[in-house]
């Protein structure tokens, strides 16, 4: 799946989808940058490289070769959104060989609005992979965060490569990406296997196709050092960074590669390097199953339930959406959709799971279930699966699928390599969700089929030397379970764990002022939450 923060003002894309989900969640260093430890070039196994292999440092000073990526001077332009800025930054395509060619990064920014003495730049990522920065600054980030943080930072964004107006990757086309986000996730045959497999393939080949320069240097790794061209060619001493959900792997990554160079960053709704892929799914599949009790608890409290009364426990609320899933499976129903597409059960686990991200859409989702389950209408169901994959009424789609799954799949190895793998697997992820572990168990063969080989790999990120980085973990949260920010905290040497005891997916602007608070005070006057800090 895809993680990426929820926000108010557009509900849209929080994961990237259970097609592309399939591939990984977070992503390992890549070899881009020959960071890795010697202890990872030495090839050690996945299941060891969890423990031993170490996110190393890069030289304090700038090799000479990036002299001029380092030295631009950004030409910066009106956006046609009022109080913004914009510009376009080069960074090299493969920082180990500049003179290979660079990449064009959307670059905006907001200015620091007053009163109070600016404290520089503020860098904000929504997560993903493949969520735009840029969209997220503009909708949401420079109005929507709190008064005395835009008050005196520059609110700035930088579309990672790839991802929307930083040469995106370019996959399936609208009507393609139609159908294959209908694909049966839950094969029950050979010959639906096959359909499934199929559907990946003809997916990953596409991105090879449209996408050939710019696949192979879309790391993780990668995008945090064009963080760090960011930095200095917009004056700042260290980098001040918000990052939610993948975001926070883009900034531990960033902290990994220049601990000295971290200033104060946020970490909100954190990813764990450490893991490996099968691992990453399965633990997000747990998170969701964990997401729905709560779901179900609370809406079986509601009169308009429409999957059980009060007092139904949440396990036969699963059964019952299971069931309503299966019905689809074998008919799918209208959705009032101009395009004709109908909802099946693979856009309806779609839209429960895209309500899973924000306790704030249950209402939403109890009222699109009852149309599905009641009056065999599917329009509300298909709208929520829609803003999943950031699909237009137009029927074209953001590419936050396609840089989703180039981003996953060239930061860790496929979490399975062919169907059999997956179809062994299904008990443990059932276990882990009984109502979402198949179609996450087949969601995660994506990277199977993946035009470009991995070059990254399980990993700590320890920063040693750098300053106090604030980790945020929500208990119940879905897409980025709280051990993974657990773990983050543990092995960042810096890092303060601030705990929202909660629903959904992260906690900052999220109506907590317990958590809002402990970061706005870290953000203004750079002291940490203490330690143990828990919010609710």
């Amino acid at each position: 799946m895809h993680t990426r923060r929820p926000h108010r003002r557009s509900r849209s894309r929080t994961a990237a989808t259970l097609l592309a989900a399939a591939a990984l969640l977070v992503s390992a260093c890549s070899t881009g940058g020959s960071a890795r430890s010697s202890a990872a070039a030495a090839g050690e196994s996945a299941g060891a490289a969890g423990k031993s292999v170490v996110l190393a440092a890069l030289p304090e000073a700038t090799p000479s070769a990036l002299a001029s990526y380092y030295g631009q001077k950004l030409s910066w332009r009106n956006c046609g959104v009022v109080g913004f800025e914009c510009a376009t930054m080069r960074a090299p395509l493969d920082y180990a060989s500049p003179e290979d060619g660079d990449v064009r990064l959307a670059v905006a920014r907001k200015r620091a609005t007053g009163p109070g003495k600016r404290l520089g730049s503020l860098l904000v990522n929504p997560g993903g992979p493949g969520g735009s920065a840029v969209g997220y600054l503009q909708s949401y980030a420079a109005t929507g965060y709190p008064a005395p943080v835009r008050a005196q930072y520059d609110m700035v964004a930088v579309d990672p490569r790839g991802v929307a107006r930083s040469e995106p990757v370019e996959c399936l086309d609208g009507q393609d990406m139609d159908t294959y986000t209908q694909t049966d996730t839950t094969p029950d045959d050979s010959r639906e296997t096959d359909a499934l497999s199929d559907a990946y393939r003809k997916f990953a080949e596409s991105c090879g196709a449209n996408s050939p320069r710019l696949l192979r240097h879309v790391s993780t790794e990668e995008a945090a050092r064009d963080m760090d061209v960011l930095r200095a060619v917009l004056g700042d001493e260290r980098l001040t960074y918000v990052g939610a959900s993948y975001g926070t792997f883009l900034g531990a990554t960033y902290a990994g590669l220049f601990p000295d160079r971290a200033g104060r960053l946020v970490l909100d709704g954190a990813m764990d390097p450490s893991l490996p892929a099968r691992q990453l799914n399965l633990d997000q599949t747990a998170g969701f199953e964990t997401a729905f009790t709560a779901f179900a608890e609370d809406c079986v409290r509601q009169p308009d339930c429409p999957l059980g009364g009060s007092g139904t426990k949440p396990e036969q609320v699963g059964r019952n959406l299971k069931a309503f899933f299966d019905e689809l499976d074998a008919r799918p129903i209208p959705a009032g959709d101009a395009d004709g597409r109908r909802l099946g059960e693979s856009l309806a686990t779609t839209g429960v799971i895209a309500a899973m991200y924000d306790q704030s859409a249950w209402p939403q989702l109890r009222e699109a279930l009852t149309a599905a389950m009641r009056e065999n209408d599917g329009a509300g169901l298909l709208v929520l699966s829609d803003s999943y994959y950031e699909r237009d009424a137009d029927g074209t789609y953001s590419n936050l699928m396609s840089a989703n799954a180039a981003v996953n799949c060239l930061d860790l190895p496929p979490a399975f390599d062919t169907p059999e793998q997956v179809r062994e697997a299904l008990p443990t992820f059932e276990k882990a969700s009984p109502v979402f572990g198949e179609g996450l168990a087949w969601a995660s063969l994506t990277c199977a089929y993946w035009p470009v080989a991995a070059t990254g790999e399980p990993h700590r990120i320890e920063a040693k030397g750098a300053a106090p980085i604030v980790v945020v973990g929500t208990t119940r949260d879905p897409a980025t379970p709280y051990r993974w920010s657990q773990s983050l905290a543990r092995q960042l040497s810096s890092a303060r764990l601030l705990t929202y005891d909660g629903d959904g997916h992260t906690a900052y602007g999220r109506g907590s002022d317990c958590i809002d608070s402990a970061i706005n005070t870290y953000l203004l006057r750079g002291t940490p939450p203490s330690e143990g800090k828990r919010c609710s």
